[in-house]
């Protein structure tokens, strides 16, 4: 049977203004009928009810686009290998969404159903061989060892990690980890850095305000002890088939990935320039400066230009990152990459088309940032 995208879309839209009864009617019915499935879930699910919902908007609006659909349900099965999430799961899965979309959907009817059935089982099936490709190689998860944890202010941290068996990666992708503290509890943190020989990675991790694992790899995490990592997720990795100079624009924490390209783009060997703008309220929220000095030393044509937006007594460049754009050369002959917070990546975008650099060379992890700090979790 094939896809019907306008009437799964239009079944969608009646039922996102109930969206939050919906998903609380989904994880009661899929529990009560399948209590053992309990145990595949975070304690909380609060969060966990919000990643549902946010992932299933996100597959319903990419159904007309097959190869972007495609590439979305494969990497979450592969990610939900990690929390025991099998091919026998997904029978249960199905008839709890089924029934939901049922009970709340507006005008139900037997072709509605037809097409919302149709359109679970094509994804469970991508999903489901997804993950057999990637258990075929890879395990769920890797063990990792804390080789070293560094607070860089008081609530941010730097840590290096030794996994147990090679972890592959791209510069520009991120891994989730789980702690011991909470169980099933997984969040995503970007490697700060191209792969390295060693195979050590570096996550920069920002404790944010109830945020359980990044609190816990803040404050409670020492050398030596030990983390879960999932496999390496994201898209925003350089185009191997352009060569041309690079902006690379960061806020807070989303500077991992951009230092991760930024050393990617010099192992390459390519000759090409790359502008690495760091945003940052204060001289002292930019954490990472002097391990960036020391890179821009090494790289012949790398320029970091640290920009500051509440600091009167700062000495370079002030201002938001979105408002500053302007006083450089134009950005139009370069790939840009773009990473922070939900407003600063927006706004940075915005300022980029203003200025005419084309969209198409405009990369972000935007789905990524709006999701908060979660993580992709089972349905």
């Amino acid at each position: 049977m094939s896809l019907e995208p306008r009437i799964i879309k239009e079944s969608f839209a009646s039922i996102e203004p109930v969206a939050d009864k919906a998903v609380h009617y989904f994880y009661g019915r899929l529990f009560a009928e399948n209590p053992r499935l309990r145990a595949l879930f975070p304690p909380a699910m609060d969060a966990q009810r919000d990643r549902l919902l946010h992932a299933l908007t996100e597959i319903v609006w990419s159904l007309d686009s097959p190869e972007s659909l495609a590439g979305r349900l494969g990497g979450l099965g592969r990610a939900h290998r990690k929390y025991g999430v099998r091919r026998e799961h997904y029978p249960a899965l199905g008839s709890a969404l089924i029934a939901t979309l049922r009970e709340f959907s507006d005008d139900w009817n037997p072709e509605t159903e037809a097409a919302w059935t149709a359109a679970y089982r094509r994804a469970a099936d991508l999903m489901t061989a997804a993950a057999e490709r990637d258990g075929a190689h890879a395990p769920p998860w890797w063990v990792a060892e804390v080789a070293a944890h560094e607070r860089r202010t008081h609530d941010l941290a730097v840590l290096t990690l030794r996994p147990d068996r090679p972890l592959p990666f791209a510069a520009g992708q991120y891994v989730t980890v789980q702690t011991a503290r909470w169980p099933r509890v997984w969040r995503p943190f970007s490697a700060a850095g191209a792969p390295r020989p060693d195979g050590l990675l570096r996550l920069h991790v920002r404790a944010v305000p109830g945020g359980w694992v990044s609190g816990a790899l803040v404050r409670h995490t020492r050398p030596g002890d030990t983390v879960l990592l999932g496999p390496a997720l994201g898209a925003m990795a350089l185009d191997p088939d352009s060569d041309r100079d690079l902006l690379l624009v960061a806020g807070g924490t989303g500077l991992a990935p951009l230092k991760a390209l930024a050393e990617q783009a010099a192992a390459d060997g390519a000759d090409r320039r790359v502008h690495l703008l760091v945003g940052a309220r204060t001289e002292r929220d930019l954490y990472d400066l002097p391990d960036l000095r020391l890179l821009e030393s090494a790289r012949p044509g790398l320029r970091v230009v640290p920009v500051v937006s509440d600091d009167p007594d700062f000495q370079g460049v002030r201002g938001a990152v979105p408002d500053v754009l302007d006083r450089f050369d134009g950005w139009d002959g370069h790939d840009v990459y773009v990473a922070g917070p939900t407003p600063m990546v927006r706004r940075t975008v915005q300022a980029l088309q203003e200025l005419g650099t084309p969209l198409e060379r405009v990369h972000h992890d935007l789905l990524e940032a709006e999701r908060n700090g979660s993580a992709p979790a089972p349905f």
